[in-house]
């Protein structure tokens, strides 16, 4: 069996003749604009392997792809044959080789849908309103954006909103290669940061693989790393999110120093240390561990106690130590 079948059989339909990603983009003179953080992934095999390591996409299923540029990661999706696919592209200038794409969807009975839009404001749930088929996340995420997104849908499936109104809707995603192994970064790790506590608290994330630079078009100067991210059945936390959120953006601002230098600036100045040492020995943590050797549960139990002291002096829940002091509690 030679290898182009081989991999048809492994990444499912074989789809009609069409021109390679690299001759579309030739054909239609699509230069990758830096403003967008565009990258395009020409090989047929990598899109593959992101797609695979989506997991079981199956017929009834929904596939929502975020920046799918000419469509290569679009091919490999859509031989796996989901029910529907969305394609959310903010750059108009791919309308032509999605077109072909969509043409090529119709005898496979897969309805795909293609909104020019920002995904950073795109309404899923106006989109997909029923939630009786399972929904995947899966793209090529520009740089500029993937953090901020990765936030915003993390507080999405906190509030069981948008794409996470089912518990198992996976997300499988690029980054930017520091970045992917920030969100999988174990305790102690040289990468721990903030995106770790908040990607572990509600999601199980898995580094799949490796992709290097030169894979792209235009060569970033980084690799690229693909994570998968499994929404946990049970999250490790029902407190709110931004009060979650604001506790350990606090904890990791301070990264090198004791931990309780971070949290303590949730508190006025003016009784600060009491406060923090009381909060730190309620949350039963040792206060002069450094923010990156915390747990996601030592910083849950931090923001626990926090919460409980704010139902107590709800004054202090908007504090902010980098306003003027006159301004600092409105």
């Amino acid at each position: 069996m030679s290898q182009a079948a081989a991999r048809v059989l492994q990444s499912g339909m074989r789809l009609p003749p069409l021109p390679t990603i690299r001759e579309l983009v030739k054909l239609y003179k699509l230069q990758a604009m830096k403003q967008l953080s565009q990258n395009f992934l020409m090989d047929e095999r990598l899109t593959d392997k992101i797609v695979k390591s989506a997991g079981r996409i199956d017929h009834s299923d929904i596939v929502l792809e975020v920046g799918p540029g000419p469509g290569g990661i679009t091919r490999s999706i859509l031989r796996r044959q989901p029910q529907r696919l969305i394609l959310v592209e903010k750059d108009e200038r791919f309308g032509e080789t999605l077109q072909l794409l969509r043409e090529c969807a119709k005898p496979l009975n897969i309805q795909l849908d293609t909104y020019y839009d920002d995904i950073l404001r795109f309404n899923i749930e106006h989109h997909v309103p029923d939630t009786s088929q399972r929904l995947h996340l899966i793209g090529n995420l520009p740089f500029a954006i993937s953090t901020r997104l990765l936030i915003n849908w993390y507080a999405d499936l906190a509030a069981r909103r948008g794409a996470f109104r089912r518990n198992d809707t996976c997300m499988t995603l690029t980054f930017q290669k520091e970045v992917a192994e920030r969100i999988c970064a174990p305790v102690g790790g040289d990468q721990r940061c903030r995106l770790s506590v908040m990607s572990q608290i509600w999601t199980e994330p898995v580094m799949k693989f490796i992709i290097p630079g030169k894979a792209f078009v235009p060569k970033p100067q980084v690799d690229v790393g693909v994570v998968k991210l499994i929404p946990l059945k049970h999250p490790k936390t029902q407190l709110p999110f931004p009060l979650v959120e604001r506790v350990v953006r606090h904890i990791f601002s301070m990264r090198q120093k004791y931990c309780r230098r971070g949290y303590g600036t949730l508190f006025p100045q003016e009784g600060r240390e009491e406060v923090t040492h009381n909060l730190f020995q309620r949350a039963e943590v040792q206060d002069t561990l450094r923010s990156f050797e915390l747990s996601v549960e030592q910083c849950l139990r931090l923001a626990e106690a926090y919460s409980e002291y704010i139902a107590s002096h709800p004054e202090v829940e908007k504090y902010d130590y980098r306003a003027p002091k006159n301004l600092e509690i409105l």
